[in-house]
């Protein structure tokens, strides 16, 4: 029987990051995973993925409309095939670099599904059987899987979930996406722009829950021009196919009738048959794993990151708990400022924010000062031919000391990165505004941003 210092349940990116950062510390460890491609839901059907298919997607539609910057392309048309087997070869390369790591840091890999059997036990469930190995921590990093409403029954590609509608074998006519969250709405995207109609139901009054709603409210105008068809405050009830087409029943209005439906009502943990019950380790009433701010369980030597503790169900987010977690354990000392954890929803324009919104700052009873700068007035920008949207910049009234920064706009999702740093290292937005920012740049609309809070824009 093997032994190890640590045992990863789970090969997504908060699993093998804390596999190599404990590796890099010395220690003995394997990783169990049951695909056989590292990489995890982001890596295999999430966010990889997704971002190939709305790179490719977005170059179909720039080719389609581009005679207006003096590029004439004629007959443009799509291989669906060819843009699809452009994705999956994205995803073999990276997993493939992946195993690379793994072999690098002398990881052992582990193919199957890994559970507990009391403490300092784990059993790998394989093809060819099952096998038990011994470690001083086990590390929980197993992720987490699509939640469905109560009546939609799922059908192969017809009625399923964003793994699904990563592989569509051909663009649906009429899409729904059930849900108007960061996965529904990039998959919604990426079949727009390849010529489905797309109807988005959303059982909220708004789209992009969670995120600041001045950002959100810009961001469903601008879809909307883009084509896409928000029903907002529906409750659906169910979701099936008839073998010709799919019907989706809302509750107090006619049912709509479509070739596809994608359900992307959020994402629940998966902490099923992990023989949790095995160790005493404790999940609360929605199946996450309880942990204390070092990723302790309520077991001595079971840590949880990631998706099953719940929070935001970001990969980067499982990444810095993964290397705080693991550099606790060994060093004494691992942290995670979960308030400069950036989120980005990559349409186009993209949408990013880290830190608070204004509508919680306003619940919190919190005095602060808004700065926004657009996008329309920043001359790469204009260049670019891309002008929707603009840059938030929210500070603390009294120390200046930046709050919050949400972003609609291109490449926001790059631009974010400033202002995470910004908020991580406490600066203010005159800290901001007073770095030099090149020109002509993008970025030039975060310091832009960041002088308006104290009045002092130059460009608007």
């Amino acid at each position: 029987m093997s032994h190890f210092d640590l045992v990863v349940i789970g090969g997504g990116p908060g699993g093998y990051v804390a596999a190599i950062r404990a590796a890099q510390l010395g220690k003995t460890v394997a990783i169990v995973e049951s695909e056989s491609a590292l990489g995890g839901t982001c890596l295999r059907v999430g966010c990889i993925p997704s971002k190939a298919l709305l790179e490719s997607s977005h170059l179909f539609e720039q080719a389609s409309h581009i005679s207006q910057r003096g590029v004439v392309v004629e007959n443009v048309k799509l291989d669906l095939p060819a843009m699809l087997k452009h994705k999956e070869g994205v995803v073999r390369q990276l997993a493939t670099g992946i195993d690379g790591l793994m072999k690098k840091n002398k990881i052992t890999r582990l193919l199957g599904h890994g559970r507990l059997n009391g403490v300092g036990k784990v059993v790998v469930d394989g093809k060819d059987g099952s096998q038990e190995v011994t470690c001083e921590t086990v590390l929980i990093a197993t992720g987490s899987v699509p939640a469905i409403l109560p009546g939609i029954e799922l059908s192969g590609d017809r009625i399923g979930t964003s793994t699904e509608a990563l592989a569509f074998p051909e663009v649906p006519k009429h899409l729904v996406v059930i849900g108007a969250g960061y996965i529904g709405l990039e998959l919604g995207t990426v079949w727009r722009r390849l010529g489905s109609k797309v109807t988005v139901l959303e059982y909220l009054d708004r789209i992009l829950p969670g995120m600041d709603s001045e950002i959100a409210n810009e961001a469903k105008k601008i879809f909307e021009k883009q084509g896409i068809e928000f029903r907002l405050g529906c409750k659906v009830t169910g979701a099936k196919f008839d073998g010709q087409q799919c019907q989706v029943t809302i509750d107090g209005s006619d049912p709509v009738v479509c070739d596809r439906v994608l359900v992307a009502v959020g994402r629940k943990p998966n902490t099923q048959n992990l023989g949790l019950d095995t160790a005493g380790v404790q999940v609360d009433k929605r199946g996450f794993i309880t942990v204390d701010p070092h990723y302790q369980t309520s077991v001595a030597k079971v840590l949880a990151i990631g998706d099953v503790i719940g929070g935001a169900m970001l990969a980067h987010k499982a990444e810095e708990e993964g290397i705080a977690a693991v550099e606790h354990l060994y060093t004494g000392y691992g942290h995670v400022n979960y308030n400069a954890i950036p989120g980005v929803v990559y349409t186009d324009p993209e949408v990013a924010t880290v830190g608070k919104s204004e509508d919680v700052l306003k619940d919190e009873g919190v005095a602060y000062k808004k700065g926004t700068f657009p996008f329309m007035a920043n001359g790469r920008a204009k260049a670019m031919g891309s002008v929707d949207g603009k840059v938030k910049v929210l500070a603390h009234a009294t120390t200046d000391r930046v709050l919050g920064v949400h972003i609609i706009g291109p490449h926001a999702g790059d631009l974010i990165a400033e202002c995470v740093a910004a908020i991580s290292f406490g600066a203010s937005s005159e800290d901001i505004y007073r770095t030099c920012h090149a020109h002509p740049t993008l970025s030039e609309t975060v310091k832009e941003a960041a002088m308006a809070v104290s009045g002092r824009a130059i460009h608007f």
